[in-house]
Formats: C-alpha cells, structure tokens, sequence
C-alpha cells in the first residue's frame, strides 16, 4: 500500500514512475555496489530512526538484483535509546515517564541519545541528567548495553534470516556488508 501510495504521489507531482525501489536498494546503488567487477553478492542493513530495513543483492555482468527484502517497520535506533532511558529509570525509581514534565523527558532522551553515540568512541559512555536542581548520573558500559539490547538485537536478526532463507542463500555466501 505504501509503495502504491509514493507511485501515486509522484504521478500526482507530475513525475512518471518508472519503479519504486526500497531503501537499502538505494543505498546499494548510492555506494555504487553495481560498479564492483565480476559477480557478487551483498547484504545492506539499514537501521534508521524507526525502521529497519534489509536487502540481498546479487551482481552478476551489468545487473544489479534484488534476490530478497525484509524488515521491521518498527524497529529502529530509537528503541536503542530507549533501553538507555530505561537503565536510567531503574537506576532511579523516584522518577518515571508519567510524572515528568516534558522538558525533563526530552532532556533525559537527549542525553540518553548522546550515551548511545559515546559507545562509538569508547566501551563505557555515561548520561548526566538535571532533574530540578539535582544531577543524576548513568554510566554504562557497553557490556551491559548489549545485554539489555538483546531483545532488539534478536529483533534484527529475524529479518537478516528470513532474507538470506527467501534469497535461497547462507551468510557464507554473502561478499559485502553495507
């Protein structure tokens, strides 16, 4: 519905659509995946904001194919700020989603996102939040983030499998990550 949804769109717009393509379909021809020589065949992962996305391409001669897609439309980075938020809340009952006005919670979600960002940099990131005059403090290291993203971690993982099982393919088979 949604694919029909942009067709129609872009007809209105004046456009003729030739095709609609997915996301990590996209991203495979942005980083120029059908330039590579010889044939191959590649997984693009695409975890935004709020989807998750996952195609298997193969390139064989000039052709870029699509051999599988799946995702989740409701799994995305912000679940992975979430479970910081979460920590937080644990770590300090006294507070909670319902009794905190809404400047407080962006603030928390603000810090809870540059927590995430620090793991990049570092194995331990942490999270100062100013509740009133008081500041709380989370530190986390990325052991215990992974253990508390398990579940979404296990989330990912259903939609990398259903594509390589509907692409008729293992991971052994897979050339290049994207």
């Amino acid at each position: 519905a949604r694919r029909r949804a942009t067709k129609r769109a872009g007809e209105l717009a004046g456009l003729k659509v030739e095709r609609i393509i997915s996301e990590p379909t996209a991203a495979a021809i942005s980083y120029g995946l059908y330039q590579n020589g010889g044939n191959s065949r590649f997984l693009v992962f695409d975890l935004g904001g709020g989807t998750f996305d996952v195609s298997i391409l193969e390139h064989f001669d000039t052709v870029l194919e699509v051999r599988a897609v799946a995702g989740d439309n409701f799994l995305g980075g912000e679940d992975f700020t979430t479970v910081l938020e979460n920590l937080f809340f644990e770590k300090y009952p006294q507070f909670n989603r319902l009794t905190l006005d809404e400047k407080t919670m962006h603030h928390i979600h603000k810090q809870a996102e540059l927590c995430k960002l620090g793991f990049s940099k570092s194995r331990k990131s942490s999270m100062d939040c100013k509740i009133g005059e008081e500041c709380f403090s989370l530190s986390v290291d990325l052991t215990k983030y992974e253990d508390a993203c398990e579940e979404l971690l296990d989330k990912i993982r259903q939609p990398v499998k259903r594509s390589l099982l509907d692409a008729n393919i293992r991971l052994s088979d897979i050339d290049k990550v994207v």
